[in-house]
């Protein structure tokens, strides 16, 4: 049985090659272990479901049902499960989706070995792990798209809740941004529930687009 700290997970590509590569990588890590594989959506989903693990690590390009119809399942079924996407597609309107589907982190299979073990950690602890090179271009126009608030504007937020809003969007715990800016973590839950209701926003993946919009990321 996994030790009750360590972050479980799931793979979910069809090339068993690379599920292997990608097994010894993270069982060598103290804190990962996996847990599961499986080649396709419907088998993914229904070992996320049984399995319940701390993260998915999810293939877009899978045979019968695809990573986003299975992201959305995943989601909806099993909202204690964080779905990282890996995959050989770079370009940002593949993130959209992913993040619109519920996705949380997205990592470009070129780059896994630099990422991957980064990627996996923060969306364990609730963050979003966004692919730099494509979150420099990501969602040209989406405001116009979403109805989030024009970017250009600041959207009524105080200056520290600006500062909250790129810390939660950067992938820091409420905790950790308690720590960071010497608050309280009920004055940053209430600082985050503000942001939110002021941007009439739901979720984080939200919030991660609505600051990449803003420029309050850093590449």
């Amino acid at each position: 049985m996994p030790a009750s700290d360590n972050i479980t997970v799931v793979l979910a590509d069809d090339h068993a090659v690379l599920r292997s590569g990608l097994r010894a990588l993270l069982d060598a890590e103290p804190d990962i272990e996996v847990i599961g594989e499986a080649g396709d959506g419907e088998a993914a989903i229904e070992l996320v479901v049984r399995l319940r693990p701390s993260v998915v690590v999810m293939d877009l390009s899978m045979p019968g049902k695809g990573g986003l119809a299975a992201i959305k399942e995943i989601v909806a079924d099993v909202p204690g499960t964080h779905v990282l996407v890996l995959t050989m597609h770079d370009d940002e309107q593949y993130l959209y989706h992913v993040l619109q589907a519920g996705g949380e982190g997205y990592v470009v299979k070129s780059s896994a070995d630099s990422d991957l073990l980064s990627a996996i950690r923060t969306v364990a602890r609730g963050g979003v792990f966004v692919y730099a090179p494509a979150a420099a271009h990501i969602l040209k126009g989406y405001v116009e798209i979403s109805g989030l608030p024009d970017p250009s504007k600041k959207g009524g937020l105080s200056e520290r809740e600006v500062e909250v809003l790129r810390l939660t969007a950067e992938g820091f715990t409420n905790q950790e941004i308690a720590d960071k800016l010497f608050l309280s973590r009920k004055t940053v839950d209430s600082y985050r529930s503000r942001i939110m209701d002021k941007l009439n926003l739901q979720h984080r993946s939200e919030l991660v687009r609505y600051a990449l919009e803003k420029g309050l990321l850093h590449e």
